[in-house]
């Protein structure tokens, strides 16, 4: 989450302890940064202060040095042959007392981790190398499998039990929003053990799929005989109060449950016209993104409560099983996020369906107030409970908003919601799947159109945003193809409807073209 100067200056205060350590780092980072960040991962996480002596006087970075210092980190984290297995960590500057600092907010990982090959794990006083200790080690690894039941392995699941074509289009997705992506190279076996959902039992040595693999990646029936209650409630309770209006009883596999409730979302909630600058952005979509991923991600799922989102009048409630790190209501503004299955998390960013840790909170919070009128309500517990406040259609929105009719002329007349009937051509669930921003480009995709051309079509100026809402996930639903496939950056790429993209649209306007 975001810190404030005060903030920062009160941690100075505190001093180094288990989860706090100072750097000096002044133009390059020292070389002991990643045996901290091993440590930080292996024990309870942490927070790195670069910028600060070890006796807590802030000596800075210097300006000219910070990109460079934060494109090294990044570089080292994520190779192997420096943090096995890699990690995604995020690197924030802070400016106190007039000085530039970097901050790094490590999170316990549910893995082992080792640093140039060695173990590190962390006391009061600093990183120890535990690598030859076998005692310490088996320690510590049969504290994460306890902890983190996410890494349970299946012995007897392999990859066929997996869905391989949503394997491949996972793939794809990561590797349209980063061209280098690791997973481009890698075949299937290799992605998952990248991915860390395939992995040995420290125990009995034997290989299999996690508990992550198979809710991630699963087929339905291999899935339930791993996780027999796994399922997401969905339900529109507006008028029949006593039962339910609609019902989405989702026991799919959490990549395809994601579509499921956010194709339900699109179903049922409005979705207001709202300018951010010069662009129209989608509220509704940035704020229940994090809620979809929150009760997917976030879920204990050894705890046989089934997970619930109910959309009721004015509201919506969600409920998912949880490992708290407290009770009782959070604040948002000032709580320290913790990876309830750190490896879910970090395969769900990687296909762009949820944030980095603590970013898609504060968009939650950020919007909130301006779709529903207020601040989403967190109830952190045995069960997680969430209640964010919605508009009804037709509603006066907050000043910076306006009605459904006016989104729906935006965006020139493509419908939002999914039509109930949907032409025999086209899957029902490929049609609920599109969302209104893939909805607005394919309107926008007449003949063979540049990326310039296709971003002004649609009005967006962000390159960053316009990928990961609408190029990426209509190239990955074989909406929209490219002219020079086997030349995917080529400077003349252009990008055409596909048939299945055309068919698509005739079902969403509910006419024929």
């Amino acid at each position: 989450m975001d810190v404030t100067e005060q903030q920062i200056i009160e941690l100075i205060r505190k001093g180094e302890g288990l989860d706090l350590e100072f750097k000096a780092c002044r133009n390059q980072l020292n070389r002991d940064v990643y045996e901290t960040v091993c440590a930080f991962l292996n024990r309870h996480g942490g927070t790195l202060l670069l910028g600060v002596q070890d006796n807590g006087v802030i000596q800075g970075i210097e300006p000219d040095a910070a990109a460079q210092i934060r494109k090294d980190f990044v570089t080292a984290i994520n190779n192997p042959q420096k943090i096995s297995p890699p990690t995604y960590l995020a690197v924030d500057e802070v400016t106190v007392d007039g000085k530039p600092l970097l901050r790094i907010y490590v999170p316990e990982s549910s893995q082992v981790h080792r640093c140039n090959g060695r173990i590190y794990d962390r006391n009061e006083d600093g990183d120890l190398d535990i690598t030859d200790h076998t005692a310490q080690v088996a320690q510590l690894y049969q504290r994460k499998q306890v902890t983190y039941s996410e890494n349970m392995v299946f012995p007897h699941l392999g990859l066929d039990d997996l869905d391989r074509n949503l394997i491949a289009r996972c793939r794809k997705i990561a590797t349209l929003r980063w061209e280098d992506h690791p997973w481009k190279d890698l075949d299937d076996l290799e992605l998952l053990q990248s991915a860390q959902l395939y992995q040995t039992d420290p125990e009995t040595g034997k290989n299999g799929v996690t508990r992550a693999g198979i809710l991630l990646l699963g087929k339905q029936l291999p899935l339930l005989r791993a996780v027999p209650h796994h399922r997401t409630d969905l339900i529109l309770r507006k008028v029949n109060l006593d039962r339910y209006d609609d019902r989405d009883f989702v026991d799919v596999n959490l990549v395809e449950s994601y579509e499921r409730t956010m194709a339900f979302i699109h179903k049922h909630l409005p979705d207001p016209f709202y300018l951010e600058g010069t662009t129209n952005i989608s509220i509704r979509d940035a704020i229940f993104r994090e809620v979809a991923s929150n009760i997917l991600i976030h879920r204990e799922y050894t705890n046989a409560f089934p997970a619930k989102l109910i959309i009721e009048y004015g509201r919506v409630r969600t409920e998912n099983s949880s490992r708290p790190h407290g009770f009782g209501r959070l604040d948002p503004e000032n709580f320290t996020p913790f990876p309830k299955n750190p490896v879910i998390a970090r395969f769900f960013r990687q296909i762009g369906r949820a944030d980095e840790l603590g970013s898609g909170m504060r968009k939650m919070m950020k919007y909130s107030r301006a779709y529903g009128g207020a601040d989403p309500e967190l109830v952190e517990g045995d069960v997680f409970r969430m209640v964010i406040r919605v508009p009804e259609f037709g509603e006066k929105m907050e000043p910076a908003t306006v009605t459904q009719q006016a989104t729906q002329q935006a965006t020139q007349q493509v419908p939002q919601q999914v039509p109930q009937q949907v032409p025999q051509q086209v899957p029902q669930q490929v049609t609920q799947q599109v969302t209104q921003q893939v909805a607005k480009l394919l309107a926008a995709c007449v003949g063979e159109l540049s990326r310039a051309e296709l971003m002004q079509a649609v009005g967006i100026k962000d390159r960053v945003s316009f990928s990961r809402n609408y190029l990426d996930p209509a190239l990955a639903d074989n909406l929209i193809e490219m002219t020079q496939p086997d030349s995917p950056n080529s400077p003349t790429q252009k990008y055409r409807l596909t048939e299945k993209g055309r068919l698509t649209i005739i079902s969403l306007n509910g006419r024929g073209e």
